[in-house]
Formats: structure tokens, sequence, C-alpha cells
């Protein structure tokens, strides 16, 4: 594919999105290993175009996200997906924090990052932190930041990071884009997962790094706001439902292969696993419409979502038992095309609060009141 840049009004990120996948796959079981990362992937969404892309149409951009009802996007995230779970995610991480930058920079920080974007840099969001040892913003010292932050996928690699710290003393957080050299101040002894090897998760230890006034996002506690915030997780699952017609495919080239296919037994587990991918498509291209249409109040459109990650989650489930159950022992063998497949979905299905995702969307349910076909029509007043 030759190379293609956003500001090309017959850019195709869905094109480019095809191409990755399709390289990413062939490239993933080599990347399958405890310090994997996969370089050359990301290489290609830079040359394709996909790492400028969701930068705003009017700055410079594909505007992919701009799009009604996100639907290029859902798109372009489940194709990387499909191709590699650990590129979905760091793909994922990239086009929110571009989103978030979009939302809350002010005019010269947009430019400068966006130029970063379309140069080839790899955005990352990191917020999860330990109890003890959180990223802290210590004024009186420089600025400079104290502690770290976990579970940062991309530790080692992303090269500009948007991450939440607090000013000492103070609840709310910060956001802060720090720019960081390649392999630079990330740990990623701990990160021995059974899925997901090749996402370079790991701890990132920012004490003592120098914080400029240009690098603050936004206002305190921006980051957090609805329903951008919760209603956000519809892009990781369309990265998952990716993940999951991967696992399908897999799945169903093995019965084909082996000539199983026409067992009625396994007829029934396919066509049951097709309407759980179909399931998981369906509300993922729903929740991002719910989610970018502004048309119904926060706690709606977050209660949406939550239901859609939950779906996603059951259909991806489903997906595996079925899968695993139709090709048996062989599925379980590395070197057989559905054992990774299957480590990296359910690695990757381990999302955060899944229950309080749920309980808070049934909460929502109950006190709206009217009938449940109109639950997610009603115009916001």
């Amino acid at each position: 594919m030759d190379r293609r840049t956003p500001l090309d009004l017959a850019y195709d990120a869905l094109a480019a999105a095809r191409a990755v996948a399709e390289t990413a796959a062939a490239r993933a079981d080599a990347e399958d290993r405890d310090d994997g990362f996969p370089a050359a992937d990301v290489s290609d969404l830079a040359r394709l175009g996909l790492l400028a892309a969701p930068v705003p149409a009017a700055e410079g951009g594909a505007g992919l996200g701009e799009e009604p009802g996100s639907s290029k996007l859902a798109q372009v995230l489940r194709l990387v997906g499909y191709g590699s779970l650990a590129l979905g995610r760091l793909y994922e991480g990239h086009v929110n924090a571009i989103q978030l930058v979009a939302r809350y920079g002010h005019a010269s920080q947009r430019a400068r990052l966006f130029a970063d974007a379309s140069g080839g840099h790899l955005f990352g969001v990191w917020n999860t932190e330990p109890p003890e040892g959180g990223l802290t913003l210590d004024e009186a010292a420089g600025p400079t930041l104290r502690g770290v932050k976990t579970f940062a996928s991309g530790a080692g690699f992303v090269t500009r990071a948007l991450v939440t710290a607090r000013r000492a003393g103070q609840g709310d957080p910060l956001m802060l884009v720090l720019p960081l050299a390649p392999g630079e101040r990330a740990d990623l002894s701990a990160w021995r997962a059974q899925g997901m090897r090749a996402s370079a998760t790991g701890t990132v230890d920012f004490t003592g790094l120098p914080v400029a006034g240009d690098d603050l996002l936004g206002g305190p506690d921006d980051y957090h706001r609805q329903p951008a915030f919760s209603g956000g997780a519809w892009r990781f699952a369309a990265v998952q439902s990716g993940g999951i017609e991967a696992v399908f495919d897999a799945w169903r080239a093995h019965l084909a292969a082996s000539g199983r296919g026409s067992d009625p037994h396994q007829l029934a587990r396919l066509g049951d696993g097709a309407i759980a991918v179909e399931s998981a498509r369906l509300w993922v291209m729903r929740a991002a419409e719910i989610a970018t249409g502004a048309t119904l109040e926060p706690e709606r459109v977050v209660a949406y979502v939550n239901l859609a990650r939950l779906a996603v989650e059951r259909a991806g489930l489903d997906v595996l038992q079925l899968a695993q159950r139709s090709v048996g022992l062989q599925g379980f063998l590395r070197g057989h095309p559905l054992e990774r497949l299957s480590r990296d979905l359910a690695t990757y299905l381990r999302q955060p609060a899944p229950d309080r995702a749920l309980t808070t969307a049934a909460s929502e349910i109950l006190a709206a009141g009217g009938r449940a076909g109109d639950l997610w029509e009603r115009s916001a007043e």
C-alpha cells in the first residue's frame, strides 16, 4: 500500500487499518514474548497515516472520530484489534490521548502535539497508579514530578505520555502531556501476563522529571468529566470486538481444514458464535453513536456504554468457550492459531470494575421510568 497522509482528501482510514491488520496478524506470534512490542506495526500506523488520522480535520488531520457516530473510528479500532489485540490496545490509547488534547488543549498546545502525532510519535494515556507512590506534582521543586504510573501499556515506547497527577495536598488530578525518550523510566519486569504480552505494559517512574507550564492540559479533574470518561469505554470494546472476530475466524478455519464442519453439533456451536460476534459489533457501533451523539444526558450515555462493554465481554467469553470446546486440546497447543488469540482476548477482556459498570447502568435504567424502547432515544432537555 502506498504511503498516504491525512492531508489527502482521499485518505482511506479503513484501507489503512486493513493493511495494518494483515501485517500485524502475520507478526503477532513473533512478538508474543515477555519483552515483546509491535514496533514494526506501530511504524506502519505512522507510515499509513493512522497515528495522525485522529487529529481534527480543521487542524491538519483526517478527523477520524469526527464522523457522525464515530462509525469509521469504531471500524478502524475493530480492524486493528483483529490483527493484534496488543497493537489495538496501544492504538486505542493513542486515539484517546489525541481526543483529550483536542478537547482540552489550547491552540498552541494542540498545534504542537498534533504535529508530534503527524511526525510519528506514539501517545498513550496512563492513569493507573499504586495506593501509595502515585504521581504527584511538586511545584516547590521546580516544578517536578514524584511517583509512578502502573499498568502503563507501551511503557518505554510511548514518547508522548498523557498522565494524571495531583498537586501536593490537593485532591483533583491534573492532566499532563509529557515527552519521553524511548526506553526512558520504564520497568517491564512485572509484566508476566498470560496474554497481551506484546503490549509492553509496565511501571513508569516519573520522579525528578521537570514539568513545563505547557505540559499541563486542561483544568483540575477534566480527565474524569462525564460522559467522555466512562463513555469512552466503547473504544476498547471496539478493539475487543476485533479480537473476538479473530478467534471466531481461527475456529472457523480449523473446522473447515479438519473436515469437521459437517457435524451438526459443531455447526450449532458455530452458529451461536456467529450470533455473539455480530452482537458485539452491533453493541459497539450503537455505543459509539450514543457516546458521540450529544443527544442523551451524560448519565444515560454512561449507562449505555457500560452495558455495551459488558455485552462485548460476554460475547467474547461465549466465543472463547465455544471455540475451545469445538477445537479441543489442539487449540491449547502452542503453534495453533487459536492458542495465542485466546490468551490475548481472555486477558484484554479483564477491564476494571465490571460489577460497578453493570449496577450503575441498572440504577440509571430503574430510575428512568418510561418505556424500555425509549431509554436510548430521548433527547436531553
